[in-house]
């Protein structure tokens, strides 16, 4: 039986080696695919995707303050729409999970105050800008404009009143996230915010 097994193994690594491809485990456990050319062998590894970005060039002093303005902006904005993206994962769950649709209100009402009570003062804080940036960071993060999250967790009603607010002010809670267009520079300061390079 042993014997049998023994040259089935055999068989097993040749058809193994045979193809190319086979497994790699060294004497601390590490475990790799590996392939043989030429009586090489060498390890398969995969990696997550990489962003590689060379330094940005002005064209004069004023590009470079507006490319500053911009990350600074961007710095204090983004871990606001990360937040975002974290509670309305969370509250999304939440709600899901409730029955009845007075259970989500109340929800919902004790999500608002809660938020409001936690960052209200931060946020009146922002700018103009900053908002602006902000208002299309939690459509990246969440995948969902301000005015659908509005909408879905508070009704349409309030979406449309708190549209109809912003409005007056100069923002529009529909806005959505280019990150290909319009919004390059700022996907650019994000992701070199998430890869720590500033």
């Amino acid at each position: 039986m042993k014997f049998l097994l023994i040259v089935l193994l055999l068989i097993l690594q040749h058809l193994l080696l045979a193809q190319g491809i086979s497994n790699f485990h060294d004497e601390k456990g590490y475990y790799c695919r590996v392939t043989v050319e030429n009586q090489d062998t060498l390890p398969i590894i995969y990696f997550d995707g990489v962003n590689v970005a060379g330094s940005k060039s002005f064209r004069n002093s004023v590009e470079s303050r507006q490319w500053e303005r911009l990350v600074r902006n961007v710095k204090i904005a983004y871990p606001y729409a990360k937040i975002a993206g974290i509670k309305f994962n969370e509250y999304s769950q939440t709600i899901s999970a409730l029955n009845s649709e007075r259970e989500k209100r109340e929800m919902m009402k004790k999500a608002e105050n809660e938020l409001e009570a936690q960052f209200g003062n931060e946020l009146k804080e922002l700018t103009f800008t900053q908002g602006k940036i902000l208002l299309k960071l939690i459509d990246r993060q969440t995948s969902n404009c301000s005015y659908e999250i509005i909408k879905e967790f508070r009704g349409s009603f309030r979406a449309f009143f708190y549209q109809s607010f912003a409005r007056l002010f100069g923002f529009d809670l529909k806005v959505k996230y280019d990150p290909n267009g319009e919004d390059a520079d700022i996907e650019k300061i994000v992701l070199m915010i998430e890869n720590g390079t500033i």
